[in-house]
């Protein structure tokens, strides 16, 4: 079954000479450039702050952030990775026939997405002197938005993969819950962002919560059936087709809404579709037994989903940097020499613009809906 994610652009960067005008003092030198001290001591690496770097944010379209710092750099190409890892994942999961094989490279680029993000925000950011301005990738609400979605994502692959296989009732509808939980997670930390920014976002991190709630209700009616609750199972059912009914109409806003991401039509995949079908006949079956068997009355109010997954919860892969170059010498380090940067900022490359990373408009492909065994 094809998924489809929303996804917001790579950012670009403005071209770097790393040309250190003599300061990189022998031919070793010239080839690396430090993000951590070499000479024993505690200090900042001597080169951290001798290079300005500019990248675009996700949210913010063509206008960069800068900061003349080389932890900045390395976040902000990590953070690349970790989008590219997303967009994989979102390329994959959006083919025709997605086999068990590829559903685990999308499952795990997702976890792997997250250990990313999870590291740069635990352990590089804090490193940064500035501060990321509001609204940036680098500050709290936007990398914690990304790494919930991450989660949520991966889980919908498990999601998938416990309804082919037909496993218990009672697992889908918890698994579902916690997945429609992260998503409404995400969505708040985003809510104090500005809209221009951040609504097309946050409409599809709306909508995936009610798709997932409608999912759950849908499950857990089931499970009420199985257990002779046909008034109760009626109920969850009904409480499912509202879920999915505002999903859609939050599909249709996410169209229509300006920003950030793909310009797909998530209410016309199979994924979506398919969902709506079995509500429809799954109440149906409910209704016809309740006249036939049981005759309970229908209660007002919905079930309370407290439920907890045991299984199938995706946690990110933890992420380390891989170790230093084997150029990387204390030698080398101690050829640097900040005494002789020049002083002329005529001979400095003019700067360039920074233009935009040119990526297709990916859509989730026809899915047919049949399955092959």
């Amino acid at each position: 079954m094809a998924h489809w994610f929303h996804r917001n652009p790579l950012k670009a960067t403005a071209p770097v000479s790393f040309n250190f005008y003599g300061v990189a003092g022998s031919p070793a030198a010239n080839k690396i450039c430090f993000i951590m001290p070499l000479d024993g001591t505690t200090q900042e690496n001597k080169m951290r702050f001798i290079q300005n770097f500019k990248w675009t944010d996700t949210l913010q379209g063509n206008t960069p952030s800068a900061q003349q710092d080389a932890v900045f750099e390395l976040i902000s190409m990590a953070f690349n990775v970790a989008i590219w890892y997303t967009k994989f994942a979102s390329r994959m999961a959006g083919k025709e026939n997605v086999s068990e094989t590829e559903a685990k490279d999308v499952h795990r680029s997702l976890k792997v997405a997250a250990g990313i993000f999870k590291n740069l925000k635990d352990v590089h950011i804090p490193r940064l002197i500035t501060p990321a301005e509001k609204g940036r990738d680098l500050e709290p609400r936007v990398i914690d938005a990304y790494i919930i979605q991450c989660q949520a994502e991966a889980q919908e692959v498990t999601i998938a993969r416990a309804i082919e296989l037909k496993h218990n009732a009672t697992i889908i509808a918890a698994l579902a819950f916690e997945t429609a939980n992260f998503y409404q997670k995400a969505d708040h930390t985003l809510n104090t962002l500005e809209p221009e920014c951040s609504s097309k976002w946050r409409k599809y991190l709306q909508l995936k919560q009610l798709f997932y709630m409608a999912y759950a209700y849908c499950y857990h009616g089931q499970t009420l059936l199985a257990s002779d609750k046909c008034g109760e199972a009626i109920r969850s059912l009904q409480e499912a087709e509202k879920c999915y009914s505002r999903a859609e109409s939050l599909c249709k806003e996410y169209r229509q809404t300006k920003g950030p991401g793909t310009t797909a039509k998530p209410s016309e995949q199979l994924f979506f579709l398919k969902l709506g079908g079995l509500i429809k006949m799954t109440l149906e079956k409910c209704q016809r037994e309740n006249g036939f068997i049981y005759f309970h009355k229908v209660p007002a109010e919905p079930p309370q989903l407290d439920m907890k997954a045991s299984y199938g919860l995706a946690e990110p892969v933890p992420f380390e940097l891989p170790p230093l170059s084997e150029q990387c010498t204390p030698e080398v380090y101690a050829t640097f020499d900040l005494t002789k940067g020049a002083k002329n900022d005529k001979a400095k490359p003019k700067e360039e613009e920074v233009k935009p990373v040119k990526e297709p408009d990916l859509k989730p492909q026809k899915d047919t809906g049949c399955i092959l065994s």
